[in-house]
This record gives C-alpha cells, sequence and structure tokens, in this order.
C-alpha cells in the first residue's frame, strides 16, 4: 500500500533561529497556529475519508516541532496519539532540527507513538550552514541521525540545493554525507527565493548569484538516482505547488512540477547512455521501462520525445514489469 500523510502545519514558532531561506508561512500557506481540538478534528474527518489508515501517519511540519513550547508540543501529541493505532493511523511523523533532539525528548516523542522524525540537515557543509543562520553543524546532524536510530524511529533527512555559499562541488559533499547515514527517507528541496527574506536581500544586492536552473535539475535528479538506488525512498523533490510561493517567489529554482523535470532528466541520460554503448544507428528507438515510470520516461510535456525527435530518432516507450524504477533498455 502506498504511504500517506495527513499534513498538520505549525508555522514559525519557537524556532531558536530565522534562517536567510525561511519563511514558513508562505512556504506552508499556513495562517494560524493548530490546536489540540484542531487536531482531533483534522484526524477525525481524515479517518473517515483515508483508504488505509494503517499505511497513513499523522504529520506534524513546519520544521522546528520540537522547538516549539514544550505545552504545546505536548497538547498536539495528545491529541494525535488518541488517534494512532488499533484500527487506526499507523503513527505519527514529525519534522525538527538536528540541534534540537535530546533523549529526553525521544523518549517523550516515542511514548506519544511518534513513528518517524525527519531533519532539516540542509546542508552537511559547515561554512554553507553558517552563511545561512541554520544555527548548528553537520556534526550535529550526525549526532541527531546516531539518536534517533537508537530509539529504533525512521529517520528522514531534508536537504536543500543552491543555499548561498553553496557550489555543485558542496553540494555532492551533502549528497554523500547524507547516504552514508542511511536515512529511511530524504526530501530535496530546491533553494527557492521569497520576498521578505534575508536570502531575498542578498539576491538582490547581488552578494548572492544562485547557479542556474539546469545545474539544480541535474543535481536533484543524480541524487535520486543515487538515493532510490540504495534503498533510500526520495519522498519529496521540490516544493509543492503553491499560490502563496509562486506569489511571494523572486528567485530560485521553484517549477511546480520539478520532481517529474529531474525523473525527466534521468530517462533521457540513461536513454542517451544505452544509445552509445550499443552504437545504435536506426532512426527509431523503443526503450522498455517499469509501466509505472512510462510517463516520466516520455517525459515531462513529452520533452523526452521531442528531445529525440529534434535528434532524428523515433522515440516509442513500453512497459515492462521486470525493469527496474529509472532503468531503461533498448529494445530495438
Amino acid at each position: 500500500m502506498k504511504h500517506s500523510n495527513i499534513s498538520i502545519f505549525v508555522p514559525h514558532v519557537g524556532c531558536p533561529h530565522k534562517c536567510t531561506f525561511c519563511d514558513q508561512n508562505t512556504i506552508s500557506g499556513a495562517q494560524h497556529l493548530p490546536h489540540g481540538d484542531d487536531v482531533r478534528e483534522i484526524c477525525t474527518r481524515a479517518l473517515s475519508e483515508v483508504r488505509s489508515p494503517e499505511n497513513t501517519e499523522i504529520a506534524f511540519f513546519g520544521g522546528s516541532f520540537t522547538a516549539i513550547p514544550h505545552d504545546y508540543m505536548t497538547e498536539l501529541l495528545s491529541a494525535a496519539h488518541e488517534f494512532v493505532g488499533e484500527g487506526r493511523f499507523r503513527g505519527i511523523r514529525c519534522s525538527t532540527r538536528p540541534d534540537c533532539i535530546t533523549p529526553e525528548i525521544l523518549f517523550e516523542l516515542k511514548a506519544a507513538g511518534v513513528t518517524a522524525i525527519e531533519l532539516g540537515a540542509q546542508s552537511m557543509d559547515d561554512e554553507v550552514l553558517a552563511l545561512n543562520e541554520r544555527g548548528h553543524t553537520a556534526q550535529e546532524v550526525i549526532n541527531a541521525c546516531e539518536l534517533i536510530r537508537a530509539f529504533g524511529i525512521e529517520l528522514g533527512l531534508q536537504m536543500m540545493i543552491g543555499l548561498y555559499g553553496s557550489t555543485p562541488e558542496k553540494e555532492w559533499e551533502t549528497i554523500r554525507a547524507i547516504h552514508a547515514l542511511r536515512p529511511d527517507t530524504v526530501r530535496i528541496y530546491p533553494v527557492v527565493v521569497l520576498e521578505g527574506t534575508k536570502l531575498a536581500e542578498l539576491l538582490k544586492s547581488g552578494e548572492y548569484v544562485p547557479f542556474d536552473f539546469d545545474t539544480a535539475v541535474d543535481i536533484a535528479a543524480s541524487a535520486m538516482v543515487m538515493f532510490e538506488g540504495d534503498g533510500i525512498r526520495v519522498i519529496k523533490c521540490g516544493l509543492h505547488a503553491s499560490e502563496f510561493v509562486e506569489h511571494d517567489m523572486v528567485g530560485g529554482f521553484y517549477h511546480p512540477a520539478f520532481r517529474e523535470i529531474c525523473e525527466t532528466v534521468i530517462y533521457r541520460h540513461n536513454m542517451e547512455f544505452e544509445l552509445k554503448n550499443c552504437g545504435h544507428m536506426s532512426d527509431t528507438a523503443v526503450f522498455a521501462v517499469s509501466p509505472s515510470c512510462i510517463s516520466k520516461a516520455v517525459g515531462h510535456g513529452r520533452a523526452n520525445i521531442e528531445y529525440f525527435r529534434e535528434r532524428g530518432i523515433a522515440l516509442k516507450i513500453t512497459g515492462d514489469e521486470s525493469v527496474p524504477k529509472y532503468r531503461c533498455e533498448l529494445r530495438r
């Protein structure tokens, strides 16, 4: 069964730092703080609508769940816990900062039914973390991961591509470092510069010069292949489509179909490799891919069909259950 979340956004409250890129209200679209009764209402409604609650988690997103006032965190957890187990939801997921994880907090989270914790690592380069005012180091990410693993809680890591002070080389250092931590899941967020943030000021002054969109796509696509190839699920790539983000963004790498664009590039590169490797000379190429990935191989907006057509090759895609995700096999 496909995993799903009942997402409850806890806007920027209690977080000890304001990162250069941060505007949680715009990112989430949240307008007010949820309270216990809000959680109960959301979960009650979801129980009547979700087909497989046993594969669904109540998810507190916003980036700093364990940094919010303790009484408020307890209120939210207590309300959510009423809907966990015995035919109800599988558990509770939350996202937080690496420097807001302690054994005491983890004891409390696990007792409340938390089954997964996502850490906003963002980068594993200390200089990039400092320039973006994250308030933690790469070592604190490693320490938090080890603690979460020790408590038997599912581990997720979040990274951002294109932060102030980063380079493609530093992005790959982060990707390799996250891969070495062996999280269960990863979220890849290309930087989106929002009005009113320090990053927007740096962009307008010319101090922050992002690399180009295609570079961000190539880095994200390569990271997806690396993670997924080793069983690390990439559960998000790009910000979700949002009228708030589209209204407030002043730069960065936002696209409502960012993941689909990355998957288009993955298949394009793989098909080009196969054609070159076998010395393909025909004006038609038939590739087999996983049936669930046919649209990805065709490409966002049929981009791969057009790409190969411009190079004199009529591309045809067929489904084959034996072909793994992101792989392709040249049939003729």
